[in-house]
């Protein structure tokens, strides 16, 4: 379902329902109940709940602040996973130069067919939350094949021999990490305490009394806006290769690589 909402909805629109949503069911509840027990407008527990909504914000604060930076911090992880493969392949592509023809064209046609296929095949299975290495493996186990049956003759090729077979494994390596990363998302029980913490804090605010009522409806929608602007970000950070602010296909088509998207390439 979440995978659904970040692939069909903008961010906008899902920020507009979140926090909208949020703020208006808070300050909808805490008018209701304003009206079912007026004597709440007096203050008379504000001691009270004062105390007991501050430990619950603490407490609920720190955990969201450490779930939202543990998966920015896996959403930057995996940008740099993918610039990476993007990278290896695109190295593989400049040290085939020194190999000869035949070589080259082997290295080429597996290379080309392995971007494809990250980008037209992969990258579509990864933004529904089904990776799979099928994809790619024919052309990867390609460029091994290419390496494994060519023996380099002289210094030079033997340097650049290495280094490609280097790059080649760094790119199985990254590919693997890659298809970890798009099987990530927050533990269930995280995902719980997030939601659970959020039902807990901001029915809180509604028994704050406050004598004037837009005042207290302004204190109980920034609390909702804030716990909802929270809980975004918590939603949209989850998969990085789905919705908005996911991690982009580019470095595929982009520096050496381009050559390969070409319409003569294809």
């Amino acid at each position: 379902m979440s995978l659904w909402l970040l692939n069909h909805f903008s961010t906008f629109t899902l920020a507009v329902v979140t926090v909208g949503g949020t703020v208006a069911l808070a300050v909808a509840g805490s008018v209701l109940l304003r009206r079912r027990y007026p004597s709440l407008a007096g203050g008379e527990h504000n001691d009270m709940v004062g105390v007991t909504l501050g430990m619950f914000g603490a407490i609920y604060g720190i955990i969201l602040a450490f779930v939202i930076v543990t998966l920015w911090t896996q959403l930057e992880d995996t940008q740099t996973i993918v610039a990476a493969e993007a990278t290896d392949a695109a190295l593989i592509t400049r040290d085939a130069a020194a190999f000869p023809a035949a070589v080259r064209a082997r290295l080429d046609s597996a290379v080309s067919g392995y971007v494809h296929a990250v980008v037209e095949d992969q990258w579509p299975r990864m933004r529904a939350g089904h990776p799979s290495y099928g994809a790619t493996e024919t052309h990867l186990q390609a460029a091994f094949r290419a390496l494994q049956t060519y023996d380099p003759k002289g210094e030079q090729e033997q340097v650049f021999y290495e280094q490609t077979v280097s790059h080649l494994d760094d790119v199985a390596s990254q590919r693997r990490a890659r298809i970890t990363m798009a099987r990530q998302e927050l533990p269930p029980l995280l995902q719980a305490l997030a939601v659970g913490g959020a039902l807990v804090l901001v029915p809180l605010t509604f028994l704050f009394g406050m004598r004037k009522l837009r005042v207290q409806i302004l204190f109980v929608a920034s609390v909702a806006g804030l716990v909802g602007f929270s809980l975004l970000l918590v939603f949209v950070l989850d998969r990085p290769f789905s919705g908005d602010l996911s991690v982009s296909p580019a470095p595929y088509r982009e520096g050496a690589l381009a050559q390969y998207w070409q319409p003569t390439q294809r």
